[in-house]
Parts: C-alpha cells; sequence; structure tokens
C-alpha cells in the first residue's frame, strides 16, 4: 500500500541482524537502528558499543535495505557512528540538536552536527 504510493517505509529495529532480516523479509525499503545502547556505552567503550550496530548494518547492506540511525547521537558521538557504520543513509536528531541550539543557536547548530557527519 504505502510502495504503490510512493511512500518509502522504514522500521525502527534494534541493533540485532535477526531483527533486521525480519525487517527485509517484511518488505519495507530501510531499516532505522535504535542507537540508545551505542550513546549509554560510548564513553566507557566505544569500540564495543558500536559492534552489534555494525554487525546490524552489514545485515541491512546484505538484505539490501537502506540504513538509517536515530536516538540519542549527539556532538560528541556522531562522529564516530558515522564513521563506522557502513551504508549509513541518514541519522535521525532530535533533543541534543534542540539542546545545543539553544546555547550555539540553530543555524550554528546544525552546522555543527553536519560537520561532524563529514
Amino acid at each position: 500500500m504505502f510502495k504503490e504510493a510512493g511512500i518509502r517505509v522504514s522500521i525502527f529495529v534494534d541493533p540485532n541482524p535477526e531483527m533486521v532480516a525480519n525487517a527485509a523479509e517484511c518488505g519495507c525499503d530501510r531499516v532505522e537502528l535504535y542507537t540508545e545502547a551505542y550513546a549509554k556505552g560510548y564513553r566507557e567503550n566505544r569500540e564495543k558499543a558500536i559492534e552489534p550496530y555494525f554487525k546490524a548494518a552489514q545485515e541491512a547492506v546484505r538484505c539490501g535495505l537502506g540504513l538509517n540511525a536515530g536516538h540519542d547521537l549527539n556532538l560528541e558521538n556522531l562522529r564516530y557512528f558515522a564513521q563506522t557504520i557502513p551504508a549509513l543513509l541518514e541519522v535521525s536528531i532530535g533533543h541534543a540538536l534542540v539542546c545545543d541550539a539553544l546555547y550555539m543557536g540553530l543555524e550554528n547548530t546544525i552546522q555543527a552536527y553536519r560537520r561532524q557527519l563529514k
């Protein structure tokens, strides 16, 4: 129904390759990896924190799915995530961006986040 109307379908999933494969079986176009666990573990051990996301991203590529990510990404942890995860197409950043904009201004904040993604 959505695809027939030209609407891209994305399913929000935990960083679990099995969940990614199941999403592909549902016929979606993309998955969005829920990044809260990555954000929580980033300061302690970023390599360990990103490992399940890397595996889930590999599964998304294997299944032919587009890959998005979101939740708790911020100026501190975004660059490493974007540089480490293969085939990342989009990130959803809400709360952190709004909070940063209160101090830095919206235009400066958006530019700061864009720099993290280069």
